[in-house]
């Protein structure tokens, strides 16, 4: 049996996989994935029917079959900022570091650093990730050269000038039109008007109506900061959401970060639109904004609530093992209760509900979705013994637990083996050395 995968195998074309013996929700499965990429059969005797037909025969014995995770907010090219600034109050950490830093980004550095965050989320599980930056045509061909999913957005600042205003729109548009040339169905373009404090609302007008007419995303943050609430009332008289949502900007293909600071009035306008509530944990703990996200509102109004680790430089980790953990943790602290979002609720999160807000086919396991699936390695003493599947894979569980990663039928690692690891690792350290050194910060 053919239980490993070499190199050339791995980001090239697609081939028939037989995944056998394989655990899968509390029985042991055999699971075929097609030519196409499409999970074909699924069940006991899929082994027996499909063997002969399998280009390649992975031996699942010991393995937790999963979907493929999904990570709904990142900055992934900030993967060259981690460590370079922790322990900050966070406006010093915004003014005096972070932005500094990002004047000298170059788009080589953000190639470079969403290759770096593609390696860190296959490796640890993510088939499929949610991200808003600069210089994003490099960050589409990283992800693209990777064989993850990706919705990416051009991440568009106005502070309320005309003249940077009409930049934005350029680079967004031309973004959005590079996307469309690429042809690559795992790789599409959203809106990203950054926040309501930092786009004004003639831009948030234009984002939303882009977004309309060419029938994709959007991706902002909304309320992270009790701050960023009393300003959006001073200036506009209304919350971030309502805000937001008088512009255009709240819809079925919204992916609204953070929503720490939303009273209920708030989530029950985002159930009303449609929009989807990426929950940010690890960094909102880190960055101290003093409120979880009020996840028992969301649930109560039907939000669809989502996972990300939202950049390295405020989370350091893109590890949705450890986002899972964080959120089911956090909301029990912070609600006082050990029932708010148990282990079940948090996979969800991670994985249909993700691909849900994105508007991807990715989260499920059954005949005829695609292959994006996850094996984890059961053989492992913080995984033993398995009493509860759902709760080994949240409480226990890391990212160094995967064993092997497929994303839309291509094998992208197998045995925590990825080709062209240490060359990506070598780039992304000399890239991360020459900004910091050509910031001079």
């Amino acid at each position: 049996m053919k239980d490993r995968v070499k190199g050339p195998a791995i980001l090239g074309d697609r081939g028939s996989i037989l995944v056998e013996g394989i655990r899968h929700r509390g029985r042991t499965v055999d699971v075929f994935v097609d030519g196409g990429g499409r999970i074909a059969a699924l069940g006991g005797d899929a082994g027996k029917r499909f063997r002969r037909d399998a280009a390649t025969r992975i031996d699942g014995k010991g393995l937790l079959l999963v979907p493929g995770l999904v990570n709904t907010h990142t900055h992934a090219a900030m993967t060259l900022l981690r460590g370079y600034a922790d322990d900050m109050p966070l406006q010093d950490w915004l003014t005096t570091k972070i932005w500094p830093l990002e004047a000298h980004l170059a788009g080589g550095d953000v190639f470079a650093g969403t290759e770096l965050a593609c390696l860190e989320m296959i490796r640890s599980g993510t088939v499929a990730f949610n991200d808003m930056y600069f210089f994003m045509e490099e960050a589409a061909r990283a992800a693209a050269g990777m064989g993850l999913r990706a919705t990416l957005s051009y991440g568009f600042i106005d502070l309320g000038d005309p003249e940077k205003r009409e930049k934005e729109m350029k680079a967004t548009g031309r973004f959005v039109s590079f996307v469309k040339g690429m042809g690559n169905p795992l790789i599409r373009a959203a809106v990203g008007p950054h926040a309501p404090y930092t786009v004004s609302p003639e831009a948030l007008r234009w984002c939303a109506d882009l977004a309309r007419e060419e029938g994709i995303g959007i991706h902002v943050h909304l309320a992270e900061t009790e701050q960023e609430v009393r300003d959006c009332l001073a200036a506009h008289g209304k919350r971030p959401a309502a805000h937001l949502d008088a512009c255009g900007c709240l819809t079925e293909q919204t992916v609204a970060a953070h929503c720490c600071w939303l009273d209920r009035d708030e989530c029950a306008l985002l159930a009303a639109r449609g929009t989807s509530a990426s929950h940010n944990p690890t960094s909102n703990m880190k960055l101290a904004v003093n409120r979880a996200m009020p996840y028992p509102w969301m649930k109560e109004a039907g939000v669809n609530v989502t996972l990300g680790t939202d950049g390295c430089a405020s989370n350091n980790s893109l590890d949705m093992f450890g986002a899972m953990k964080d959120a089911a943790i956090l909301q029990k602290f912070a609600w006082n209760t050990q029932t708010t979002l148990p282990a079940p609720e948090a996979l969800h999160m991670a994985t249909a509900a993700g691909a849900r807000a994105l508007g991807i086919p990715s989260g499920r396991i059954e005949p005829g979705a695609p292959a994006d699936l996850v094996l984890v390695n059961l053989r492992s003493p913080s995984l033993t013994p398995l009493f509860s599947e759902e709760s080994n894979l949240v409480y226990s569980a890391t990212g160094s637990s995967v064993d092997t990663v497929i994303c839309d039928g291509r094998i992208l690692m197998h045995h925590g083996e990825i080709p062209g690891e240490e060359e990506i690792l070598a780039r992304a350290a000399e890239a991360a050395t020459s900004l910091v050194s050509r910031a001079g910060i």
